[in-house]
């Protein structure tokens, strides 16, 4: 899939880069949209950990992997394998990475704190 329509710029969004992560987060109502992009041979926790502080990922993510393949193992080491064009639900606790040599971008819907209790989702894996 071509990505350069998913990468251009978003109008209304905040843009940030948190260790080599491109977001881009458009408020919407009482949540949020966001348009993330992990680089190529992105790891959480190889890039991310040190940063946030925690060992694992502890936030929810629910979206559509519009380019790319992620993968996520959570601490009980059952791994999860998503291929674009794909819809996702991740539980916290987990890492994850980048497969292949293309970024992954995540179209993800958010609620901050609230995502797992208004999305439905398990606490922990």
């Amino acid at each position: 899939m071509k990505t350069t329509s998913l990468l251009s710029p978003l109008k209304g969004a905040t843009h940030r880069e948190v260790g080599g992560v491109l977001v881009d987060v458009v408020q919407t109502g009482n949540a949020r949209v966001k348009r993330v992009v992990y680089p190529q041979g992105f790891r959480w926790s190889k890039n991310l950990k040190d940063i946030v502080g925690t060992p694992l990922c502890m936030h929810a993510h629910v979206g559509f992997l519009a380019s790319g393949q992620i993968n996520i193992q959570y601490a009980d080491g059952v791994i999860e394998e998503f291929v674009a064009p794909q819809v996702v639900a991740i539980a916290p606790g987990h890492d994850g990475w980048v497969v292949g040599d293309e970024p992954a971008i995540l179209i993800e819907f958010d609620f901050e704190g609230e995502t797992v209790e208004r999305m439905g989702l398990l606490v922990t894996h």
